[in-house]
Formats: C-alpha cells, structure tokens, sequence
C-alpha cells in the first residue's frame, strides 16, 4: 500500500475525520462557555438538569452540523470551514433566542434548573442544527 493509498483509505478518512470534530466540539464546547454566563460543566456536576439539557444540545447540534458538512464537502480544510460556519450560526442562533424572551433571561432560567427552559434550549439547538446542516450541503 502506498501513501495515497494509506490516506485514502476509509478506516484513515473516518479516523481524521473523528478527530477533527472532536477538536472542533471541544473548541465549540470552550466558545460556549464563554458565551453562556454560567460554568456549564460546574452546574453539571451539581447535577443541574436544565444545563445538563441546554449542552447536551448544544453538543448534538454541533456533532449533526459537521455530519452534514463531512457528508457534503470532499476536503478536510472544506469540512472544518463549512463545519465552523454552522456552528457560528448555532451561536447566534442561542443569541436570538435570548434576545426573543425579553420576558425572562435564559441564562438565568438555565443556571436555575428552570427545567423547561433547558428543554426548549436543546430543542432550539438540536432542530436549527438540522436546518443549518441542510443549508450547508
């Protein structure tokens, strides 16, 4: 087997392709704790479901707009590109959705187990990242 070959290969793809986004979720994980003014992974270990909702969404929305960009895309730099792209739309899309509830903060509601408010986050995050995914194809 020769290089291209080695590279070419599916189990090589697929592992480059694995580690790629686990950097990239780990990368995304850190920009959302800046963004959001809780410590998610404190309010996680307190056992706080509402947080424990918002970043589980927040990771599936992640993890489902770089499958659309690896299904769609043929390099790597295209992948992560395309990949960064949609998660910076998931971003203001978290951004919108605190601006949209004038009535209460998210943030707030989130780091108080507001329950509810956790749901609806992961929903926002999960849904928007099949329609940003699609965008992205």
């Amino acid at each position: 087997m020769n290089k291209t070959e080695f590279w070419n290969h599916p189990l090589v793809e697929s592992a480059g392709y694995f580690s790629v986004v686990v950097l990239c979720l780990i990368v995304s994980m850190v920009l959302f704790e800046l963004v959001t003014k809780y410590k998610n992974w404190e309010e996680i270990r307190k056992g706080n479901v509402a947080v424990a909702l918002a970043t589980g969404g927040k990771i599936f929305g992640v993890a489902n707009i770089f499958r659309y960009s690896i299904e769609q895309h043929n390099s790597l730099p295209q992948m992560i590109g395309w990949g960064l792209f949609g998660f910076t739309l998931l971003i203001f899309a978290y951004l919108l959705f605190e601006f949209l509830t004038p009535k209460f903060n998210i943030d707030k509601e989130i780091e108080a187990d507001n329950r509810a408010v956790g749901f609806i986050s992961l929903t926002i995050s999960v849904g928007l990242s099949f329609v940003i995914g699609a965008s992205i194809s």
